[in-house]
Parts: structure tokens; C-alpha cells; sequence
């Protein structure tokens, strides 16, 4: 992208991450001449705090001319991106998609800029992964760079916030109601959320996955570029507002040095590598992915298992959006 100062659109600019997104424009060095802001009808008009002192006004989507625009970052769901993304490219603009729509085409690259950058190639439309993928695949990157990576095991603690505004509200509300001896509804999920946790995170399909756990299949081994190896996952919700966490354990071709693995994780981008066990609450509106409670998988010296935790809002979603604008005004 050759343009000095860029103007940028944030399609879904008044949900979680579309909120997360401006405050991150906002703080991060990127060459931006104006922000804008879409939404629903609904939301025509209303503004939105940016930086210290200014806002956004929020545009009706369906008037938006995206000729206006150098770069449209999206994150207003699939049914939205797969109406309007073509509309945005056909105008010219770069497009940063946040929703899962393209992320499986063939032809859009989905990029974690630390891992694969240079898979953008000359695509103007660019997929960012799903949250917990993100978390988890940037830790095996330096250690498939190591061992090459075989196998891949992931269990998943997800956030109410994966589901948006009315995930947070519905499980403040359940808390509530609990706590005043009310009647629990239940609306964004399909079982009681407070004080519990659900073993599956949507639709359960005829080969017993989840639509969030085929998202982490295929988008790590497109990420990573390993089509050939085995990957499985279990996502979990739970009853946390903010921040997801995943278990892996991960299997190589060649035996595991844990001196070099320890290493090579402290020293990667994007990572913040501690023997302190970290939890949500500690990476909430912090950037980095945490990494922790290493070990070898006993009795077999090619494995190895840890916790990563990140806030979902920010690197799993926001943040890494912006990361690639960053790198594309590069």
C-alpha cells in the first residue's frame, strides 16, 4: 500500500471489537489521516469515542460509498462481510475481514503478521483468524520452526465475550439472577453459563464437532501451512467476561530440547513467556500472548504441553487486524 495517510472504515464499529479496534487505532503508529465508522441503521449517526479527545460518527452501512475509503476493516459478522466485503473491493479498498466468511477460501490469505505475513502476497482482502486459533498457533510457530510440528491437541476456556455484547450481558445477568434467587435466562447460549460451564461452543455437527473447533483445525493448519498434520480441539465456554485460554499439547518430528523450546518461546514477538501461571484477569487489555506452565509430555521426549492465554478482544481479534494494517502501510 503506497499512500502516505490512509482514511480507514471500521465496519461494526459499535460492537466489542469494533469499539476495541478504534481504541487501538487510536494508541498504534499507523499512518491514518481519518477513522470512520459503520454500522446498522440503527446506529446511523450515533458516536463513538476515538483517542483522548476525538469521535467517530457512525455511518448507516448501506449508504457507505467505499470509494471514500483506502482500507476497510470488518467485524460486523459473516452474513455482513459476504454482502459488503465485494462491494468494498470492487471500489478499490483493502479489506482486513475479522469474520470467518473468507478465512477457508483458498484464495484469501488469513494472517497472523509474526507467522505469515508474506502470504498476503497482492491480495487486497485479508482474513484475520478466530480468536483462540490466533493464541494458540503463535507459540507453535517458533517451535514448529524447531521440530516441525506433527500433531496438535487443543482444549479451549472460552470467554462470554466471544460472543459478543450480549454474551457479556447474559452472563451478568445470569450472576444476577442466581444471586437474587430469579428465574436464569438463557438466550445467547444454550445452557446456564453462570457458575457452570458448556462443553461446546454452537452447533454440534454429524462428525461430533463444533463449528469453533473446525475453525481451529483448519485455520491452524492453513496459518502454518501444514496441511498434512493432525489437529484436534474441545471449546469450552466459561463463565470468564474477558480473555480466552487454550491447552495444547503438541507433538514434533524430532525429540524436544526444553532449555531450547523455553528459549525460543521467550524470544518470539508477540509473546510473553513466564513460570507464572497467568489467567484472564491478569492479560485483560494487554497485547502479548502469555504462555505458561510448560512441560514435556512424561515418558515421550517429541511432546509438550502448556497454557496460553490472551484477551480475545485484543490480539485474539482487534489488534491483530490492526497489526496488519501496520504491516501493509509498510
Amino acid at each position: 500500500m503506497y499512500i502516505n495517510k490512509i482514511k480507514v472504515l471500521v465496519v461494526g464499529a459499535t460492537g466489542l471489537v469494533g469499539r476495541e479496534i478504534l481504541k487501538i487505532l487510536s494508541e498504534i503508529n499507523v499512518p491514518i489521516e481519518n477513522v470512520f465508522g459503520a454500522a446498522s441503521a440503527y446506529s446511523d449517526y450515533c458516536r463513538i469515542c476515538y483517542g483522548a479527545n476525538g469521535e467517530v460518527v457512525i455511518q448507516d452501512l448501506e449508504k457507505v460509498n467505499f470509494k471514500n475509503y483506502d482500507v476497510a476493516l470488518f467485524s460486523a459478522g459473516s452474513d455482513v462481510s459476504e454482502k459488503y466485503v465485494p462491494k468494498a473491493l470492487n471500489a478499490g479498498c483493502y479489506v482486513i475481514d475479522n469474520t470467518s466468511f473468507f478465512r477457508m477460501h483458498a484464495d484469501v490469505p488469513l494472517i497472523v503478521p509474526e507467522i505469515n505475513m508474506e502470504a498476503v502476497g497482492t491480495s487486497k482482502l485479508i482474513a484475520n483468524p478466530n480468536c483462540s486459533t490466533i493464541q494458540a498457533v503463535l507459540p507453535l510457530k517458533p517451535l514448529h520452526d524447531l521440530y516441525s510440528l506433527k500433531d496438535v491437541v487443543f482444549s479451549t476456556y472460552q470467554s462470554a465475550s466471544g460472543a459478543g455484547k450480549d454474551g457479556i450481558q447474559e452472563l451478568e445477568d445470569q450472576f444476577k439472577a442466581l444471586n437474587e434467587k430469579k428465574y436464569i435466562k438463557n438466550n445467547i447460549f444454550k445452557h446456564q453459563l453462570a457458575y457452570n460451564v458448556i462443553p461446546a461452543i454452537g452447533n454440534i455437527d454429524i462428525s461430533n464437532y463444533t463449528a469453533e473447533e473446525l475453525k481451529m483445525i483448519n485455520e491452524t493448519k492453513k496459518i502454518l501451512d501444514l496441511p498434512n498434520i493432525s489437529v484436534t480441539a474441545t471449546c469450552v465456554r466459561v463463565p470468564v467476561m474477558v480473555g480466552h485460554a487454550v491447552s495444547v499439547t503438541a507433538y514434533f518430528e524430532r525429540k524436544v530440547n526444553m532449555f531450547e523450546t523455553l528459549t525460543a518461546l521467550s524470544r518470539y514477538p508477540g509473546i510473553s513467556f513466564s513460570d507464572n501461571c497467568f489467567t484472564p484477569i491478569d492479560v485483560a487489555g494487554k497485547n502479548d500472548v502469555f504462555v505458561t506452565r510448560l512441560r514435556q509430555v512424561p515418558e515421550l521426549n517429541n511432546g509438550v504441553t502448556f497454557w496460553v492465554v490472551a484477551d480475545n478482544l485484543r490480539k485474539g481479534a482487534a489488534l491483530n487486524a490492526v497489526q496488519i494494517l501496520q504491516k501493509l502501510c509498510e
